[in-house]
Order: C-alpha cells, then sequence, then structure tokens
C-alpha cells in the first residue's frame, strides 16, 4: 500500500509539474505576443509622435506664410489687406494724436498771385484781361483764373512747287491728314503718367476736343512706337551719364509679357532714371545691358548674387534685411535679430547726423566698435539658433545669419562711405509706376510693347526728375530733336 502511494502521489506531482511547465511555456508564448505588442505600439507612439511634430512644425510654417505682410517680408504694401488690415493702413504709420491734413508750419503748394505774374512776364501762359464793372475808375482789384485752352486746331499745310515743277513733300506729310506734336505728345505722356489703355487715351482727347479729333486707339499706339524709336538717342545719352556715376540704385519687378513673367528693371541716380525689359535676372540678360558691363561705380540693390559680376563694389539694401531680421524675431522669438535691426536703425541714425555736418565716413574707432557689435550678434544668434525650436524657422535663420556674415561689407559699406545709401528705396519707388500699370493693363501682348513702355518711361519720368515740361519736351522728339541732352 505505502509504495502504491507514493507512486501515486509522484505521479501526481509530474503531472502537475508538467502543467506547470505548460503554463510556464504559454505565459512565456503570451509574453513574448505582449512584449511584441508593446514594441508594434511604442513604434506607432513614435511614428504618430513624429508626424504631429511635422504636422506642427508645417501648421506654424504655414501661419507664418499667412502672416507675411510688407513690415517683415518682401511683399508690397496692398497685400496687407489679405491678413485682415483695413485698406489705407500702413506698417510704418504712428499715430500721432494731431489732426488729418495740413500741419501748422508746412510749407503749402497752391499757387501763388506772385508765380502767376511771373509766368505772365515770362511768356510761359497766354495773357487775357476781363474786366467786370466801370473800367474808367482808376482802382481795381486782380484776381487771376488759371485755365487750359483746348479748342481743336488744323493747320492747313500748303506745299508749292520747285522751279523744276516737282512737290517736295517732307515725309512727315506723306498723309493727307496727320495729327500734330501736342496731339502725340499728350497720347504718349498720357500713356506713361495716366496708366490709360489706348483705347481711353483716344477717348479722353476727343472729349477734351469736342469731339472733332478724329483719334483712334491705333493712331495713340503709333504714337507711342514713334516716341520711343525717337528716344533712342536721349536714353543712350543718359546711359553714358550713369557710367560717369560713383554710386547706382537699381531693382526689378515682375509683368507679364503675353502670359509669360519677365520683369522691368530700373538704373537711378537723383535726377535720372532709365528702365529696360528684361526676360529674367539672370547673369545673361544682364550681360545684354552693355552700359551695365561698362559700370565702374558702386551698385546698390536688394541681394542680387547675378549683380555682383558687375561694378567695383556693392552695396546691401538694410530695410530689406530689417524685413527680414522682424520675421525671424515674430517665428522664433530670439532676441539678437532684435537687438540687430536696432543696431542697423542706429548706425543709420549717427550716419545721418555726421553727414549733416560734412563728413564722408565715421572715425576708424567708430566703425571697428560698430563692426565688433554686429559680429557679436552674429555669434549671439548662432548660439540661440542651436536651441530646440521648430525647424523650418531655424533653418531661416541659420540662412540669414550666413547672409549677415558672408555680406557683412556690402552691408556697412553705408558706414565707410556715405556716398552709399542706407537702402535703395529710390529705386523701389521707381518702379511703383510698373506696377501700376501691372495692376491696371494686366501686361504687354509683345515684347516689342514691353520695351516700349521702358523707353517712355525713361523719358518721361528722367523729365519729371529734372522738373522739366513733360509735353513740351516730348513735342520736340516727335520733332526730331532730342528731348534731353
Amino acid at each position: 500500500m505505502g509504495g502504491n502511494y507514493e507512486k501515486g502521489l509522484y505521479n501526481q506531482l509530474m503531472e502537475v509539474m508538467a502543467r506547470l511547465d505548460a503554463v510556464e511555456e504559454d505565459l512565456h508564448v503570451e509574453k513574448i505576443e505582449h512584449k511584441n505588442d508593446v514594441d508594434r505600439l511604442n513604434a506607432k507612439i513614435d511614428c504618430l509622435t513624429e508626424e504631429n511634430r511635422l504636422l506642427k512644425d508645417d501648421n506654424a510654417r504655414l501661419k507664418s506664410i499667412i502672416n507675411n505682410d510688407s513690415s517683415n517680408t518682401s511683399l508690397p504694401p496692398f497685400t496687407d489687406q489679405k491678413g485682415g488690415k483695413p485698406a489705407n493702413t500702413y506698417n510704418s504709420c504712428q499715430h500721432t494724436g494731431r489732426k488729418a491734413g495740413g500741419q501748422k508750419g508746412h510749407k503749402g503748394t497752391t499757387l501763388t498771385k506772385e508765380e502767376v505774374e511771373e509766368k505772365i512776364r515770362s511768356g510761359k501762359c497766354r495773357h487775357e484781361v476781363r474786366e467786370i464793372g466801370d473800367p474808367s475808375s482808376q482802382k481795381y482789384v486782380t484776381k487771376y483764373v488759371v485755365d487750359l485752352d483746348v479748342t481743336p486746331m488744323v493747320t492747313e499745310i500748303r506745299i508749292y512747287p520747285d522751279k523744276n515743277g516737282k512737290f517736295n513733300i517732307p515725309d512727315e506729310y506723306r498723309s493727307d491728314v496727320v495729327y500734330g506734336t501736342t496731339v502725340k505728345a499728350l497720347s504718349t505722356v498720357l500713356y506713361s503718367e495716366g496708366v490709360m489703355s489706348n483705347d481711353r487715351i483716344a477717348a479722353f482727347l476727343n472729349a477734351a476736343g469736342n469731339g472733332e479729333l478724329g483719334l483712334s486707339a491705333g493712331s495713340v499706339y503709333g504714337f507711342c512706337r514713334k516716341f520711343a524709336s525717337n528716344a533712342e538717342g536721349s536714353i543712350q545719352n543718359l546711359e553714358t551719364e550713369l557710367l560717369n556715376q560713383e554710386v547706382v540704385l537699381t531693382d526689378a519687378t515682375t509683368v507679364t509679357v503675353n502670359g509669360e513673367q519677365n520683369y522691368v528693371r530700373n538704373f537711378s541716380i537723383g535726377k535720372t532714371v532709365i528702365y529696360r525689359a528684361m526676360k529674367s535676372k539672370a547673369i545673361d540678360a544682364l550681360k545684354k545691358i552693355d552700359f551695365l558691363k561698362k559700370l565702374s561705380g558702386i551698385l546698390v540693390h536688394d541681394h542680387e548674387t547675378a549683380l555682383y559680376h558687375f561694378g567695383t563694389d556693392h552695396g546691401e539694401c538694410n530695410v530689406h534685411i530689417i524685413r527680414y531680421l522682424r520675421k525671424n524675431t515674430e517665428e522664433t522669438g530670439h532676441g539678437w535679430s532684435v537687438q540687430m535691426k536696432d543696431l542697423l536703425c542706429e548706425m543709420n541714425r549717427e550716419r545721418k547726423k555726421l553727414a549733416d555736418m560734412g563728413e564722408v565716413s565715421f572715425p576708424e574707432e567708430t566703425l571697428h566698435d560698430y563692426e565688433k557689435r554686429y559680429m557679436d550678434l552674429i555669434a549671439s544668434g548662432r548660439r540661440e539658433n542651436k536651441q530646440p525650436g521648430r525647424r523650418f524657422a531655424k533653418k531661416d535663420e541659420k540662412a540669414l545669419l550666413n547672409r549677415l556674415e558672408k555680406y557683412m561689407h556690402n552691408h556697412l559699406l553705408f558706414l565707410h562711405d556715405f556716398r552709399v545709401p542706407f537702402d535703395d528705396n529710390m529705386s523701389e519707388r521707381d518702379l511703383r509706376k510698373v506696377k501700376n500699370r501691372q495692376k491696371m493693363a494686366g501686361g504687354f501682348r509683345k515684347d516689342s510693347g514691353h520695351e516700349m513702355y521702358c523707353a517712355i518711361l525713361t523719358i518721361i519720368e528722367t523729365l519729371k526728375r529734372r522738373n522739366m515740361g513733360l509735353v513740351e519736351n516730348a513735342k520736340k522728339l516727335f520733332m526730331g530733336a532730342p528731348a534731353i541732352f
């Protein structure tokens, strides 16, 4: 009995151990499966975490783009309204609390009696007298009315034969009826100044002439073509003038020609501005500008690296870099870009003070101090750039720091040479006329129209710079004389 009992107990123990081994094996399998499930979940969590981070970065990037305006990018002010700004609200506008309108002490532009009398004496204006009351009285009060006489005038040209009986008819009278230089000049000036289409120019002048001119849109286009052709000599004179300049500002803006993107580039100095039709802003396109290849002065522009192949030195527009610094501060919250913006503005203020005193550059110790502060801020920016943050913002910030360091000489050239301006705002202002035309007319249909517009704009805008009469000098071109010597 005892032996059977022990044997039975042993068998039971073995069965229990066998079941325990099976349970342990099942638990081990379940543990492995659970571990695999946990690993899969962790991998999925990691994947979702990375996806969430990328989405956050992308959302922040898109939000940054939405917040772009003329204060922190190169976008024009009219785009600010898309961000919720009310119309005619400009970023640089600071409310002073003063009432709207002319301020006390501001010099007005009202035409004075003395100025009118001088115009009469010089013969620039036709003078007529109209009397009110009894003229037998010796006393009277003079008032002036300044107006225009727009009555249509027809001049009959009688051409007589020479001694051989041959009629030598000048080329300008080859048609039986031609338009005079005043109509042609007004059409061209309106094309440039008024940003008007040819049919609207014709309609306006026909209305001014009491419907008697019979002017067509095709005639207006022909006048503009003739003006541009006759302007070639004057434009060559202006290009020669630019070659003698120590500093030239340049910029470019996009226009549409037959549905494709083209450019208008300008070259500006104090009393001259030249516009050129361009297919692109690349080096090959710039090499086609003859006077640019010969230019020995300093070019000021907004970081167009292709332009670094021309001229003898280059100044960068610091207003543009201030916008990029402001944008960097908004995206990263880093302090170096705020301090760099303040430093550049401080440099410009102090430069203006010295220039007003007749100085041409800063003292060497001041220049050394400014340059050291400039480089210290770049070093500070690089340290802040290594801190955790949005990947796209860090990338843009690094590119901005690289640009500021690599082109330090060009950004600070205005400190070393007071002839170099702090910005290229003059050149940008000269391009506003082009943007107005792009918005109003929608571009050009042919390259020839693009080139014609640039030639006309060159003459008209330069005449304005020099306070020369637009219509009178435009008439000179139609008569074959240069408008600008």
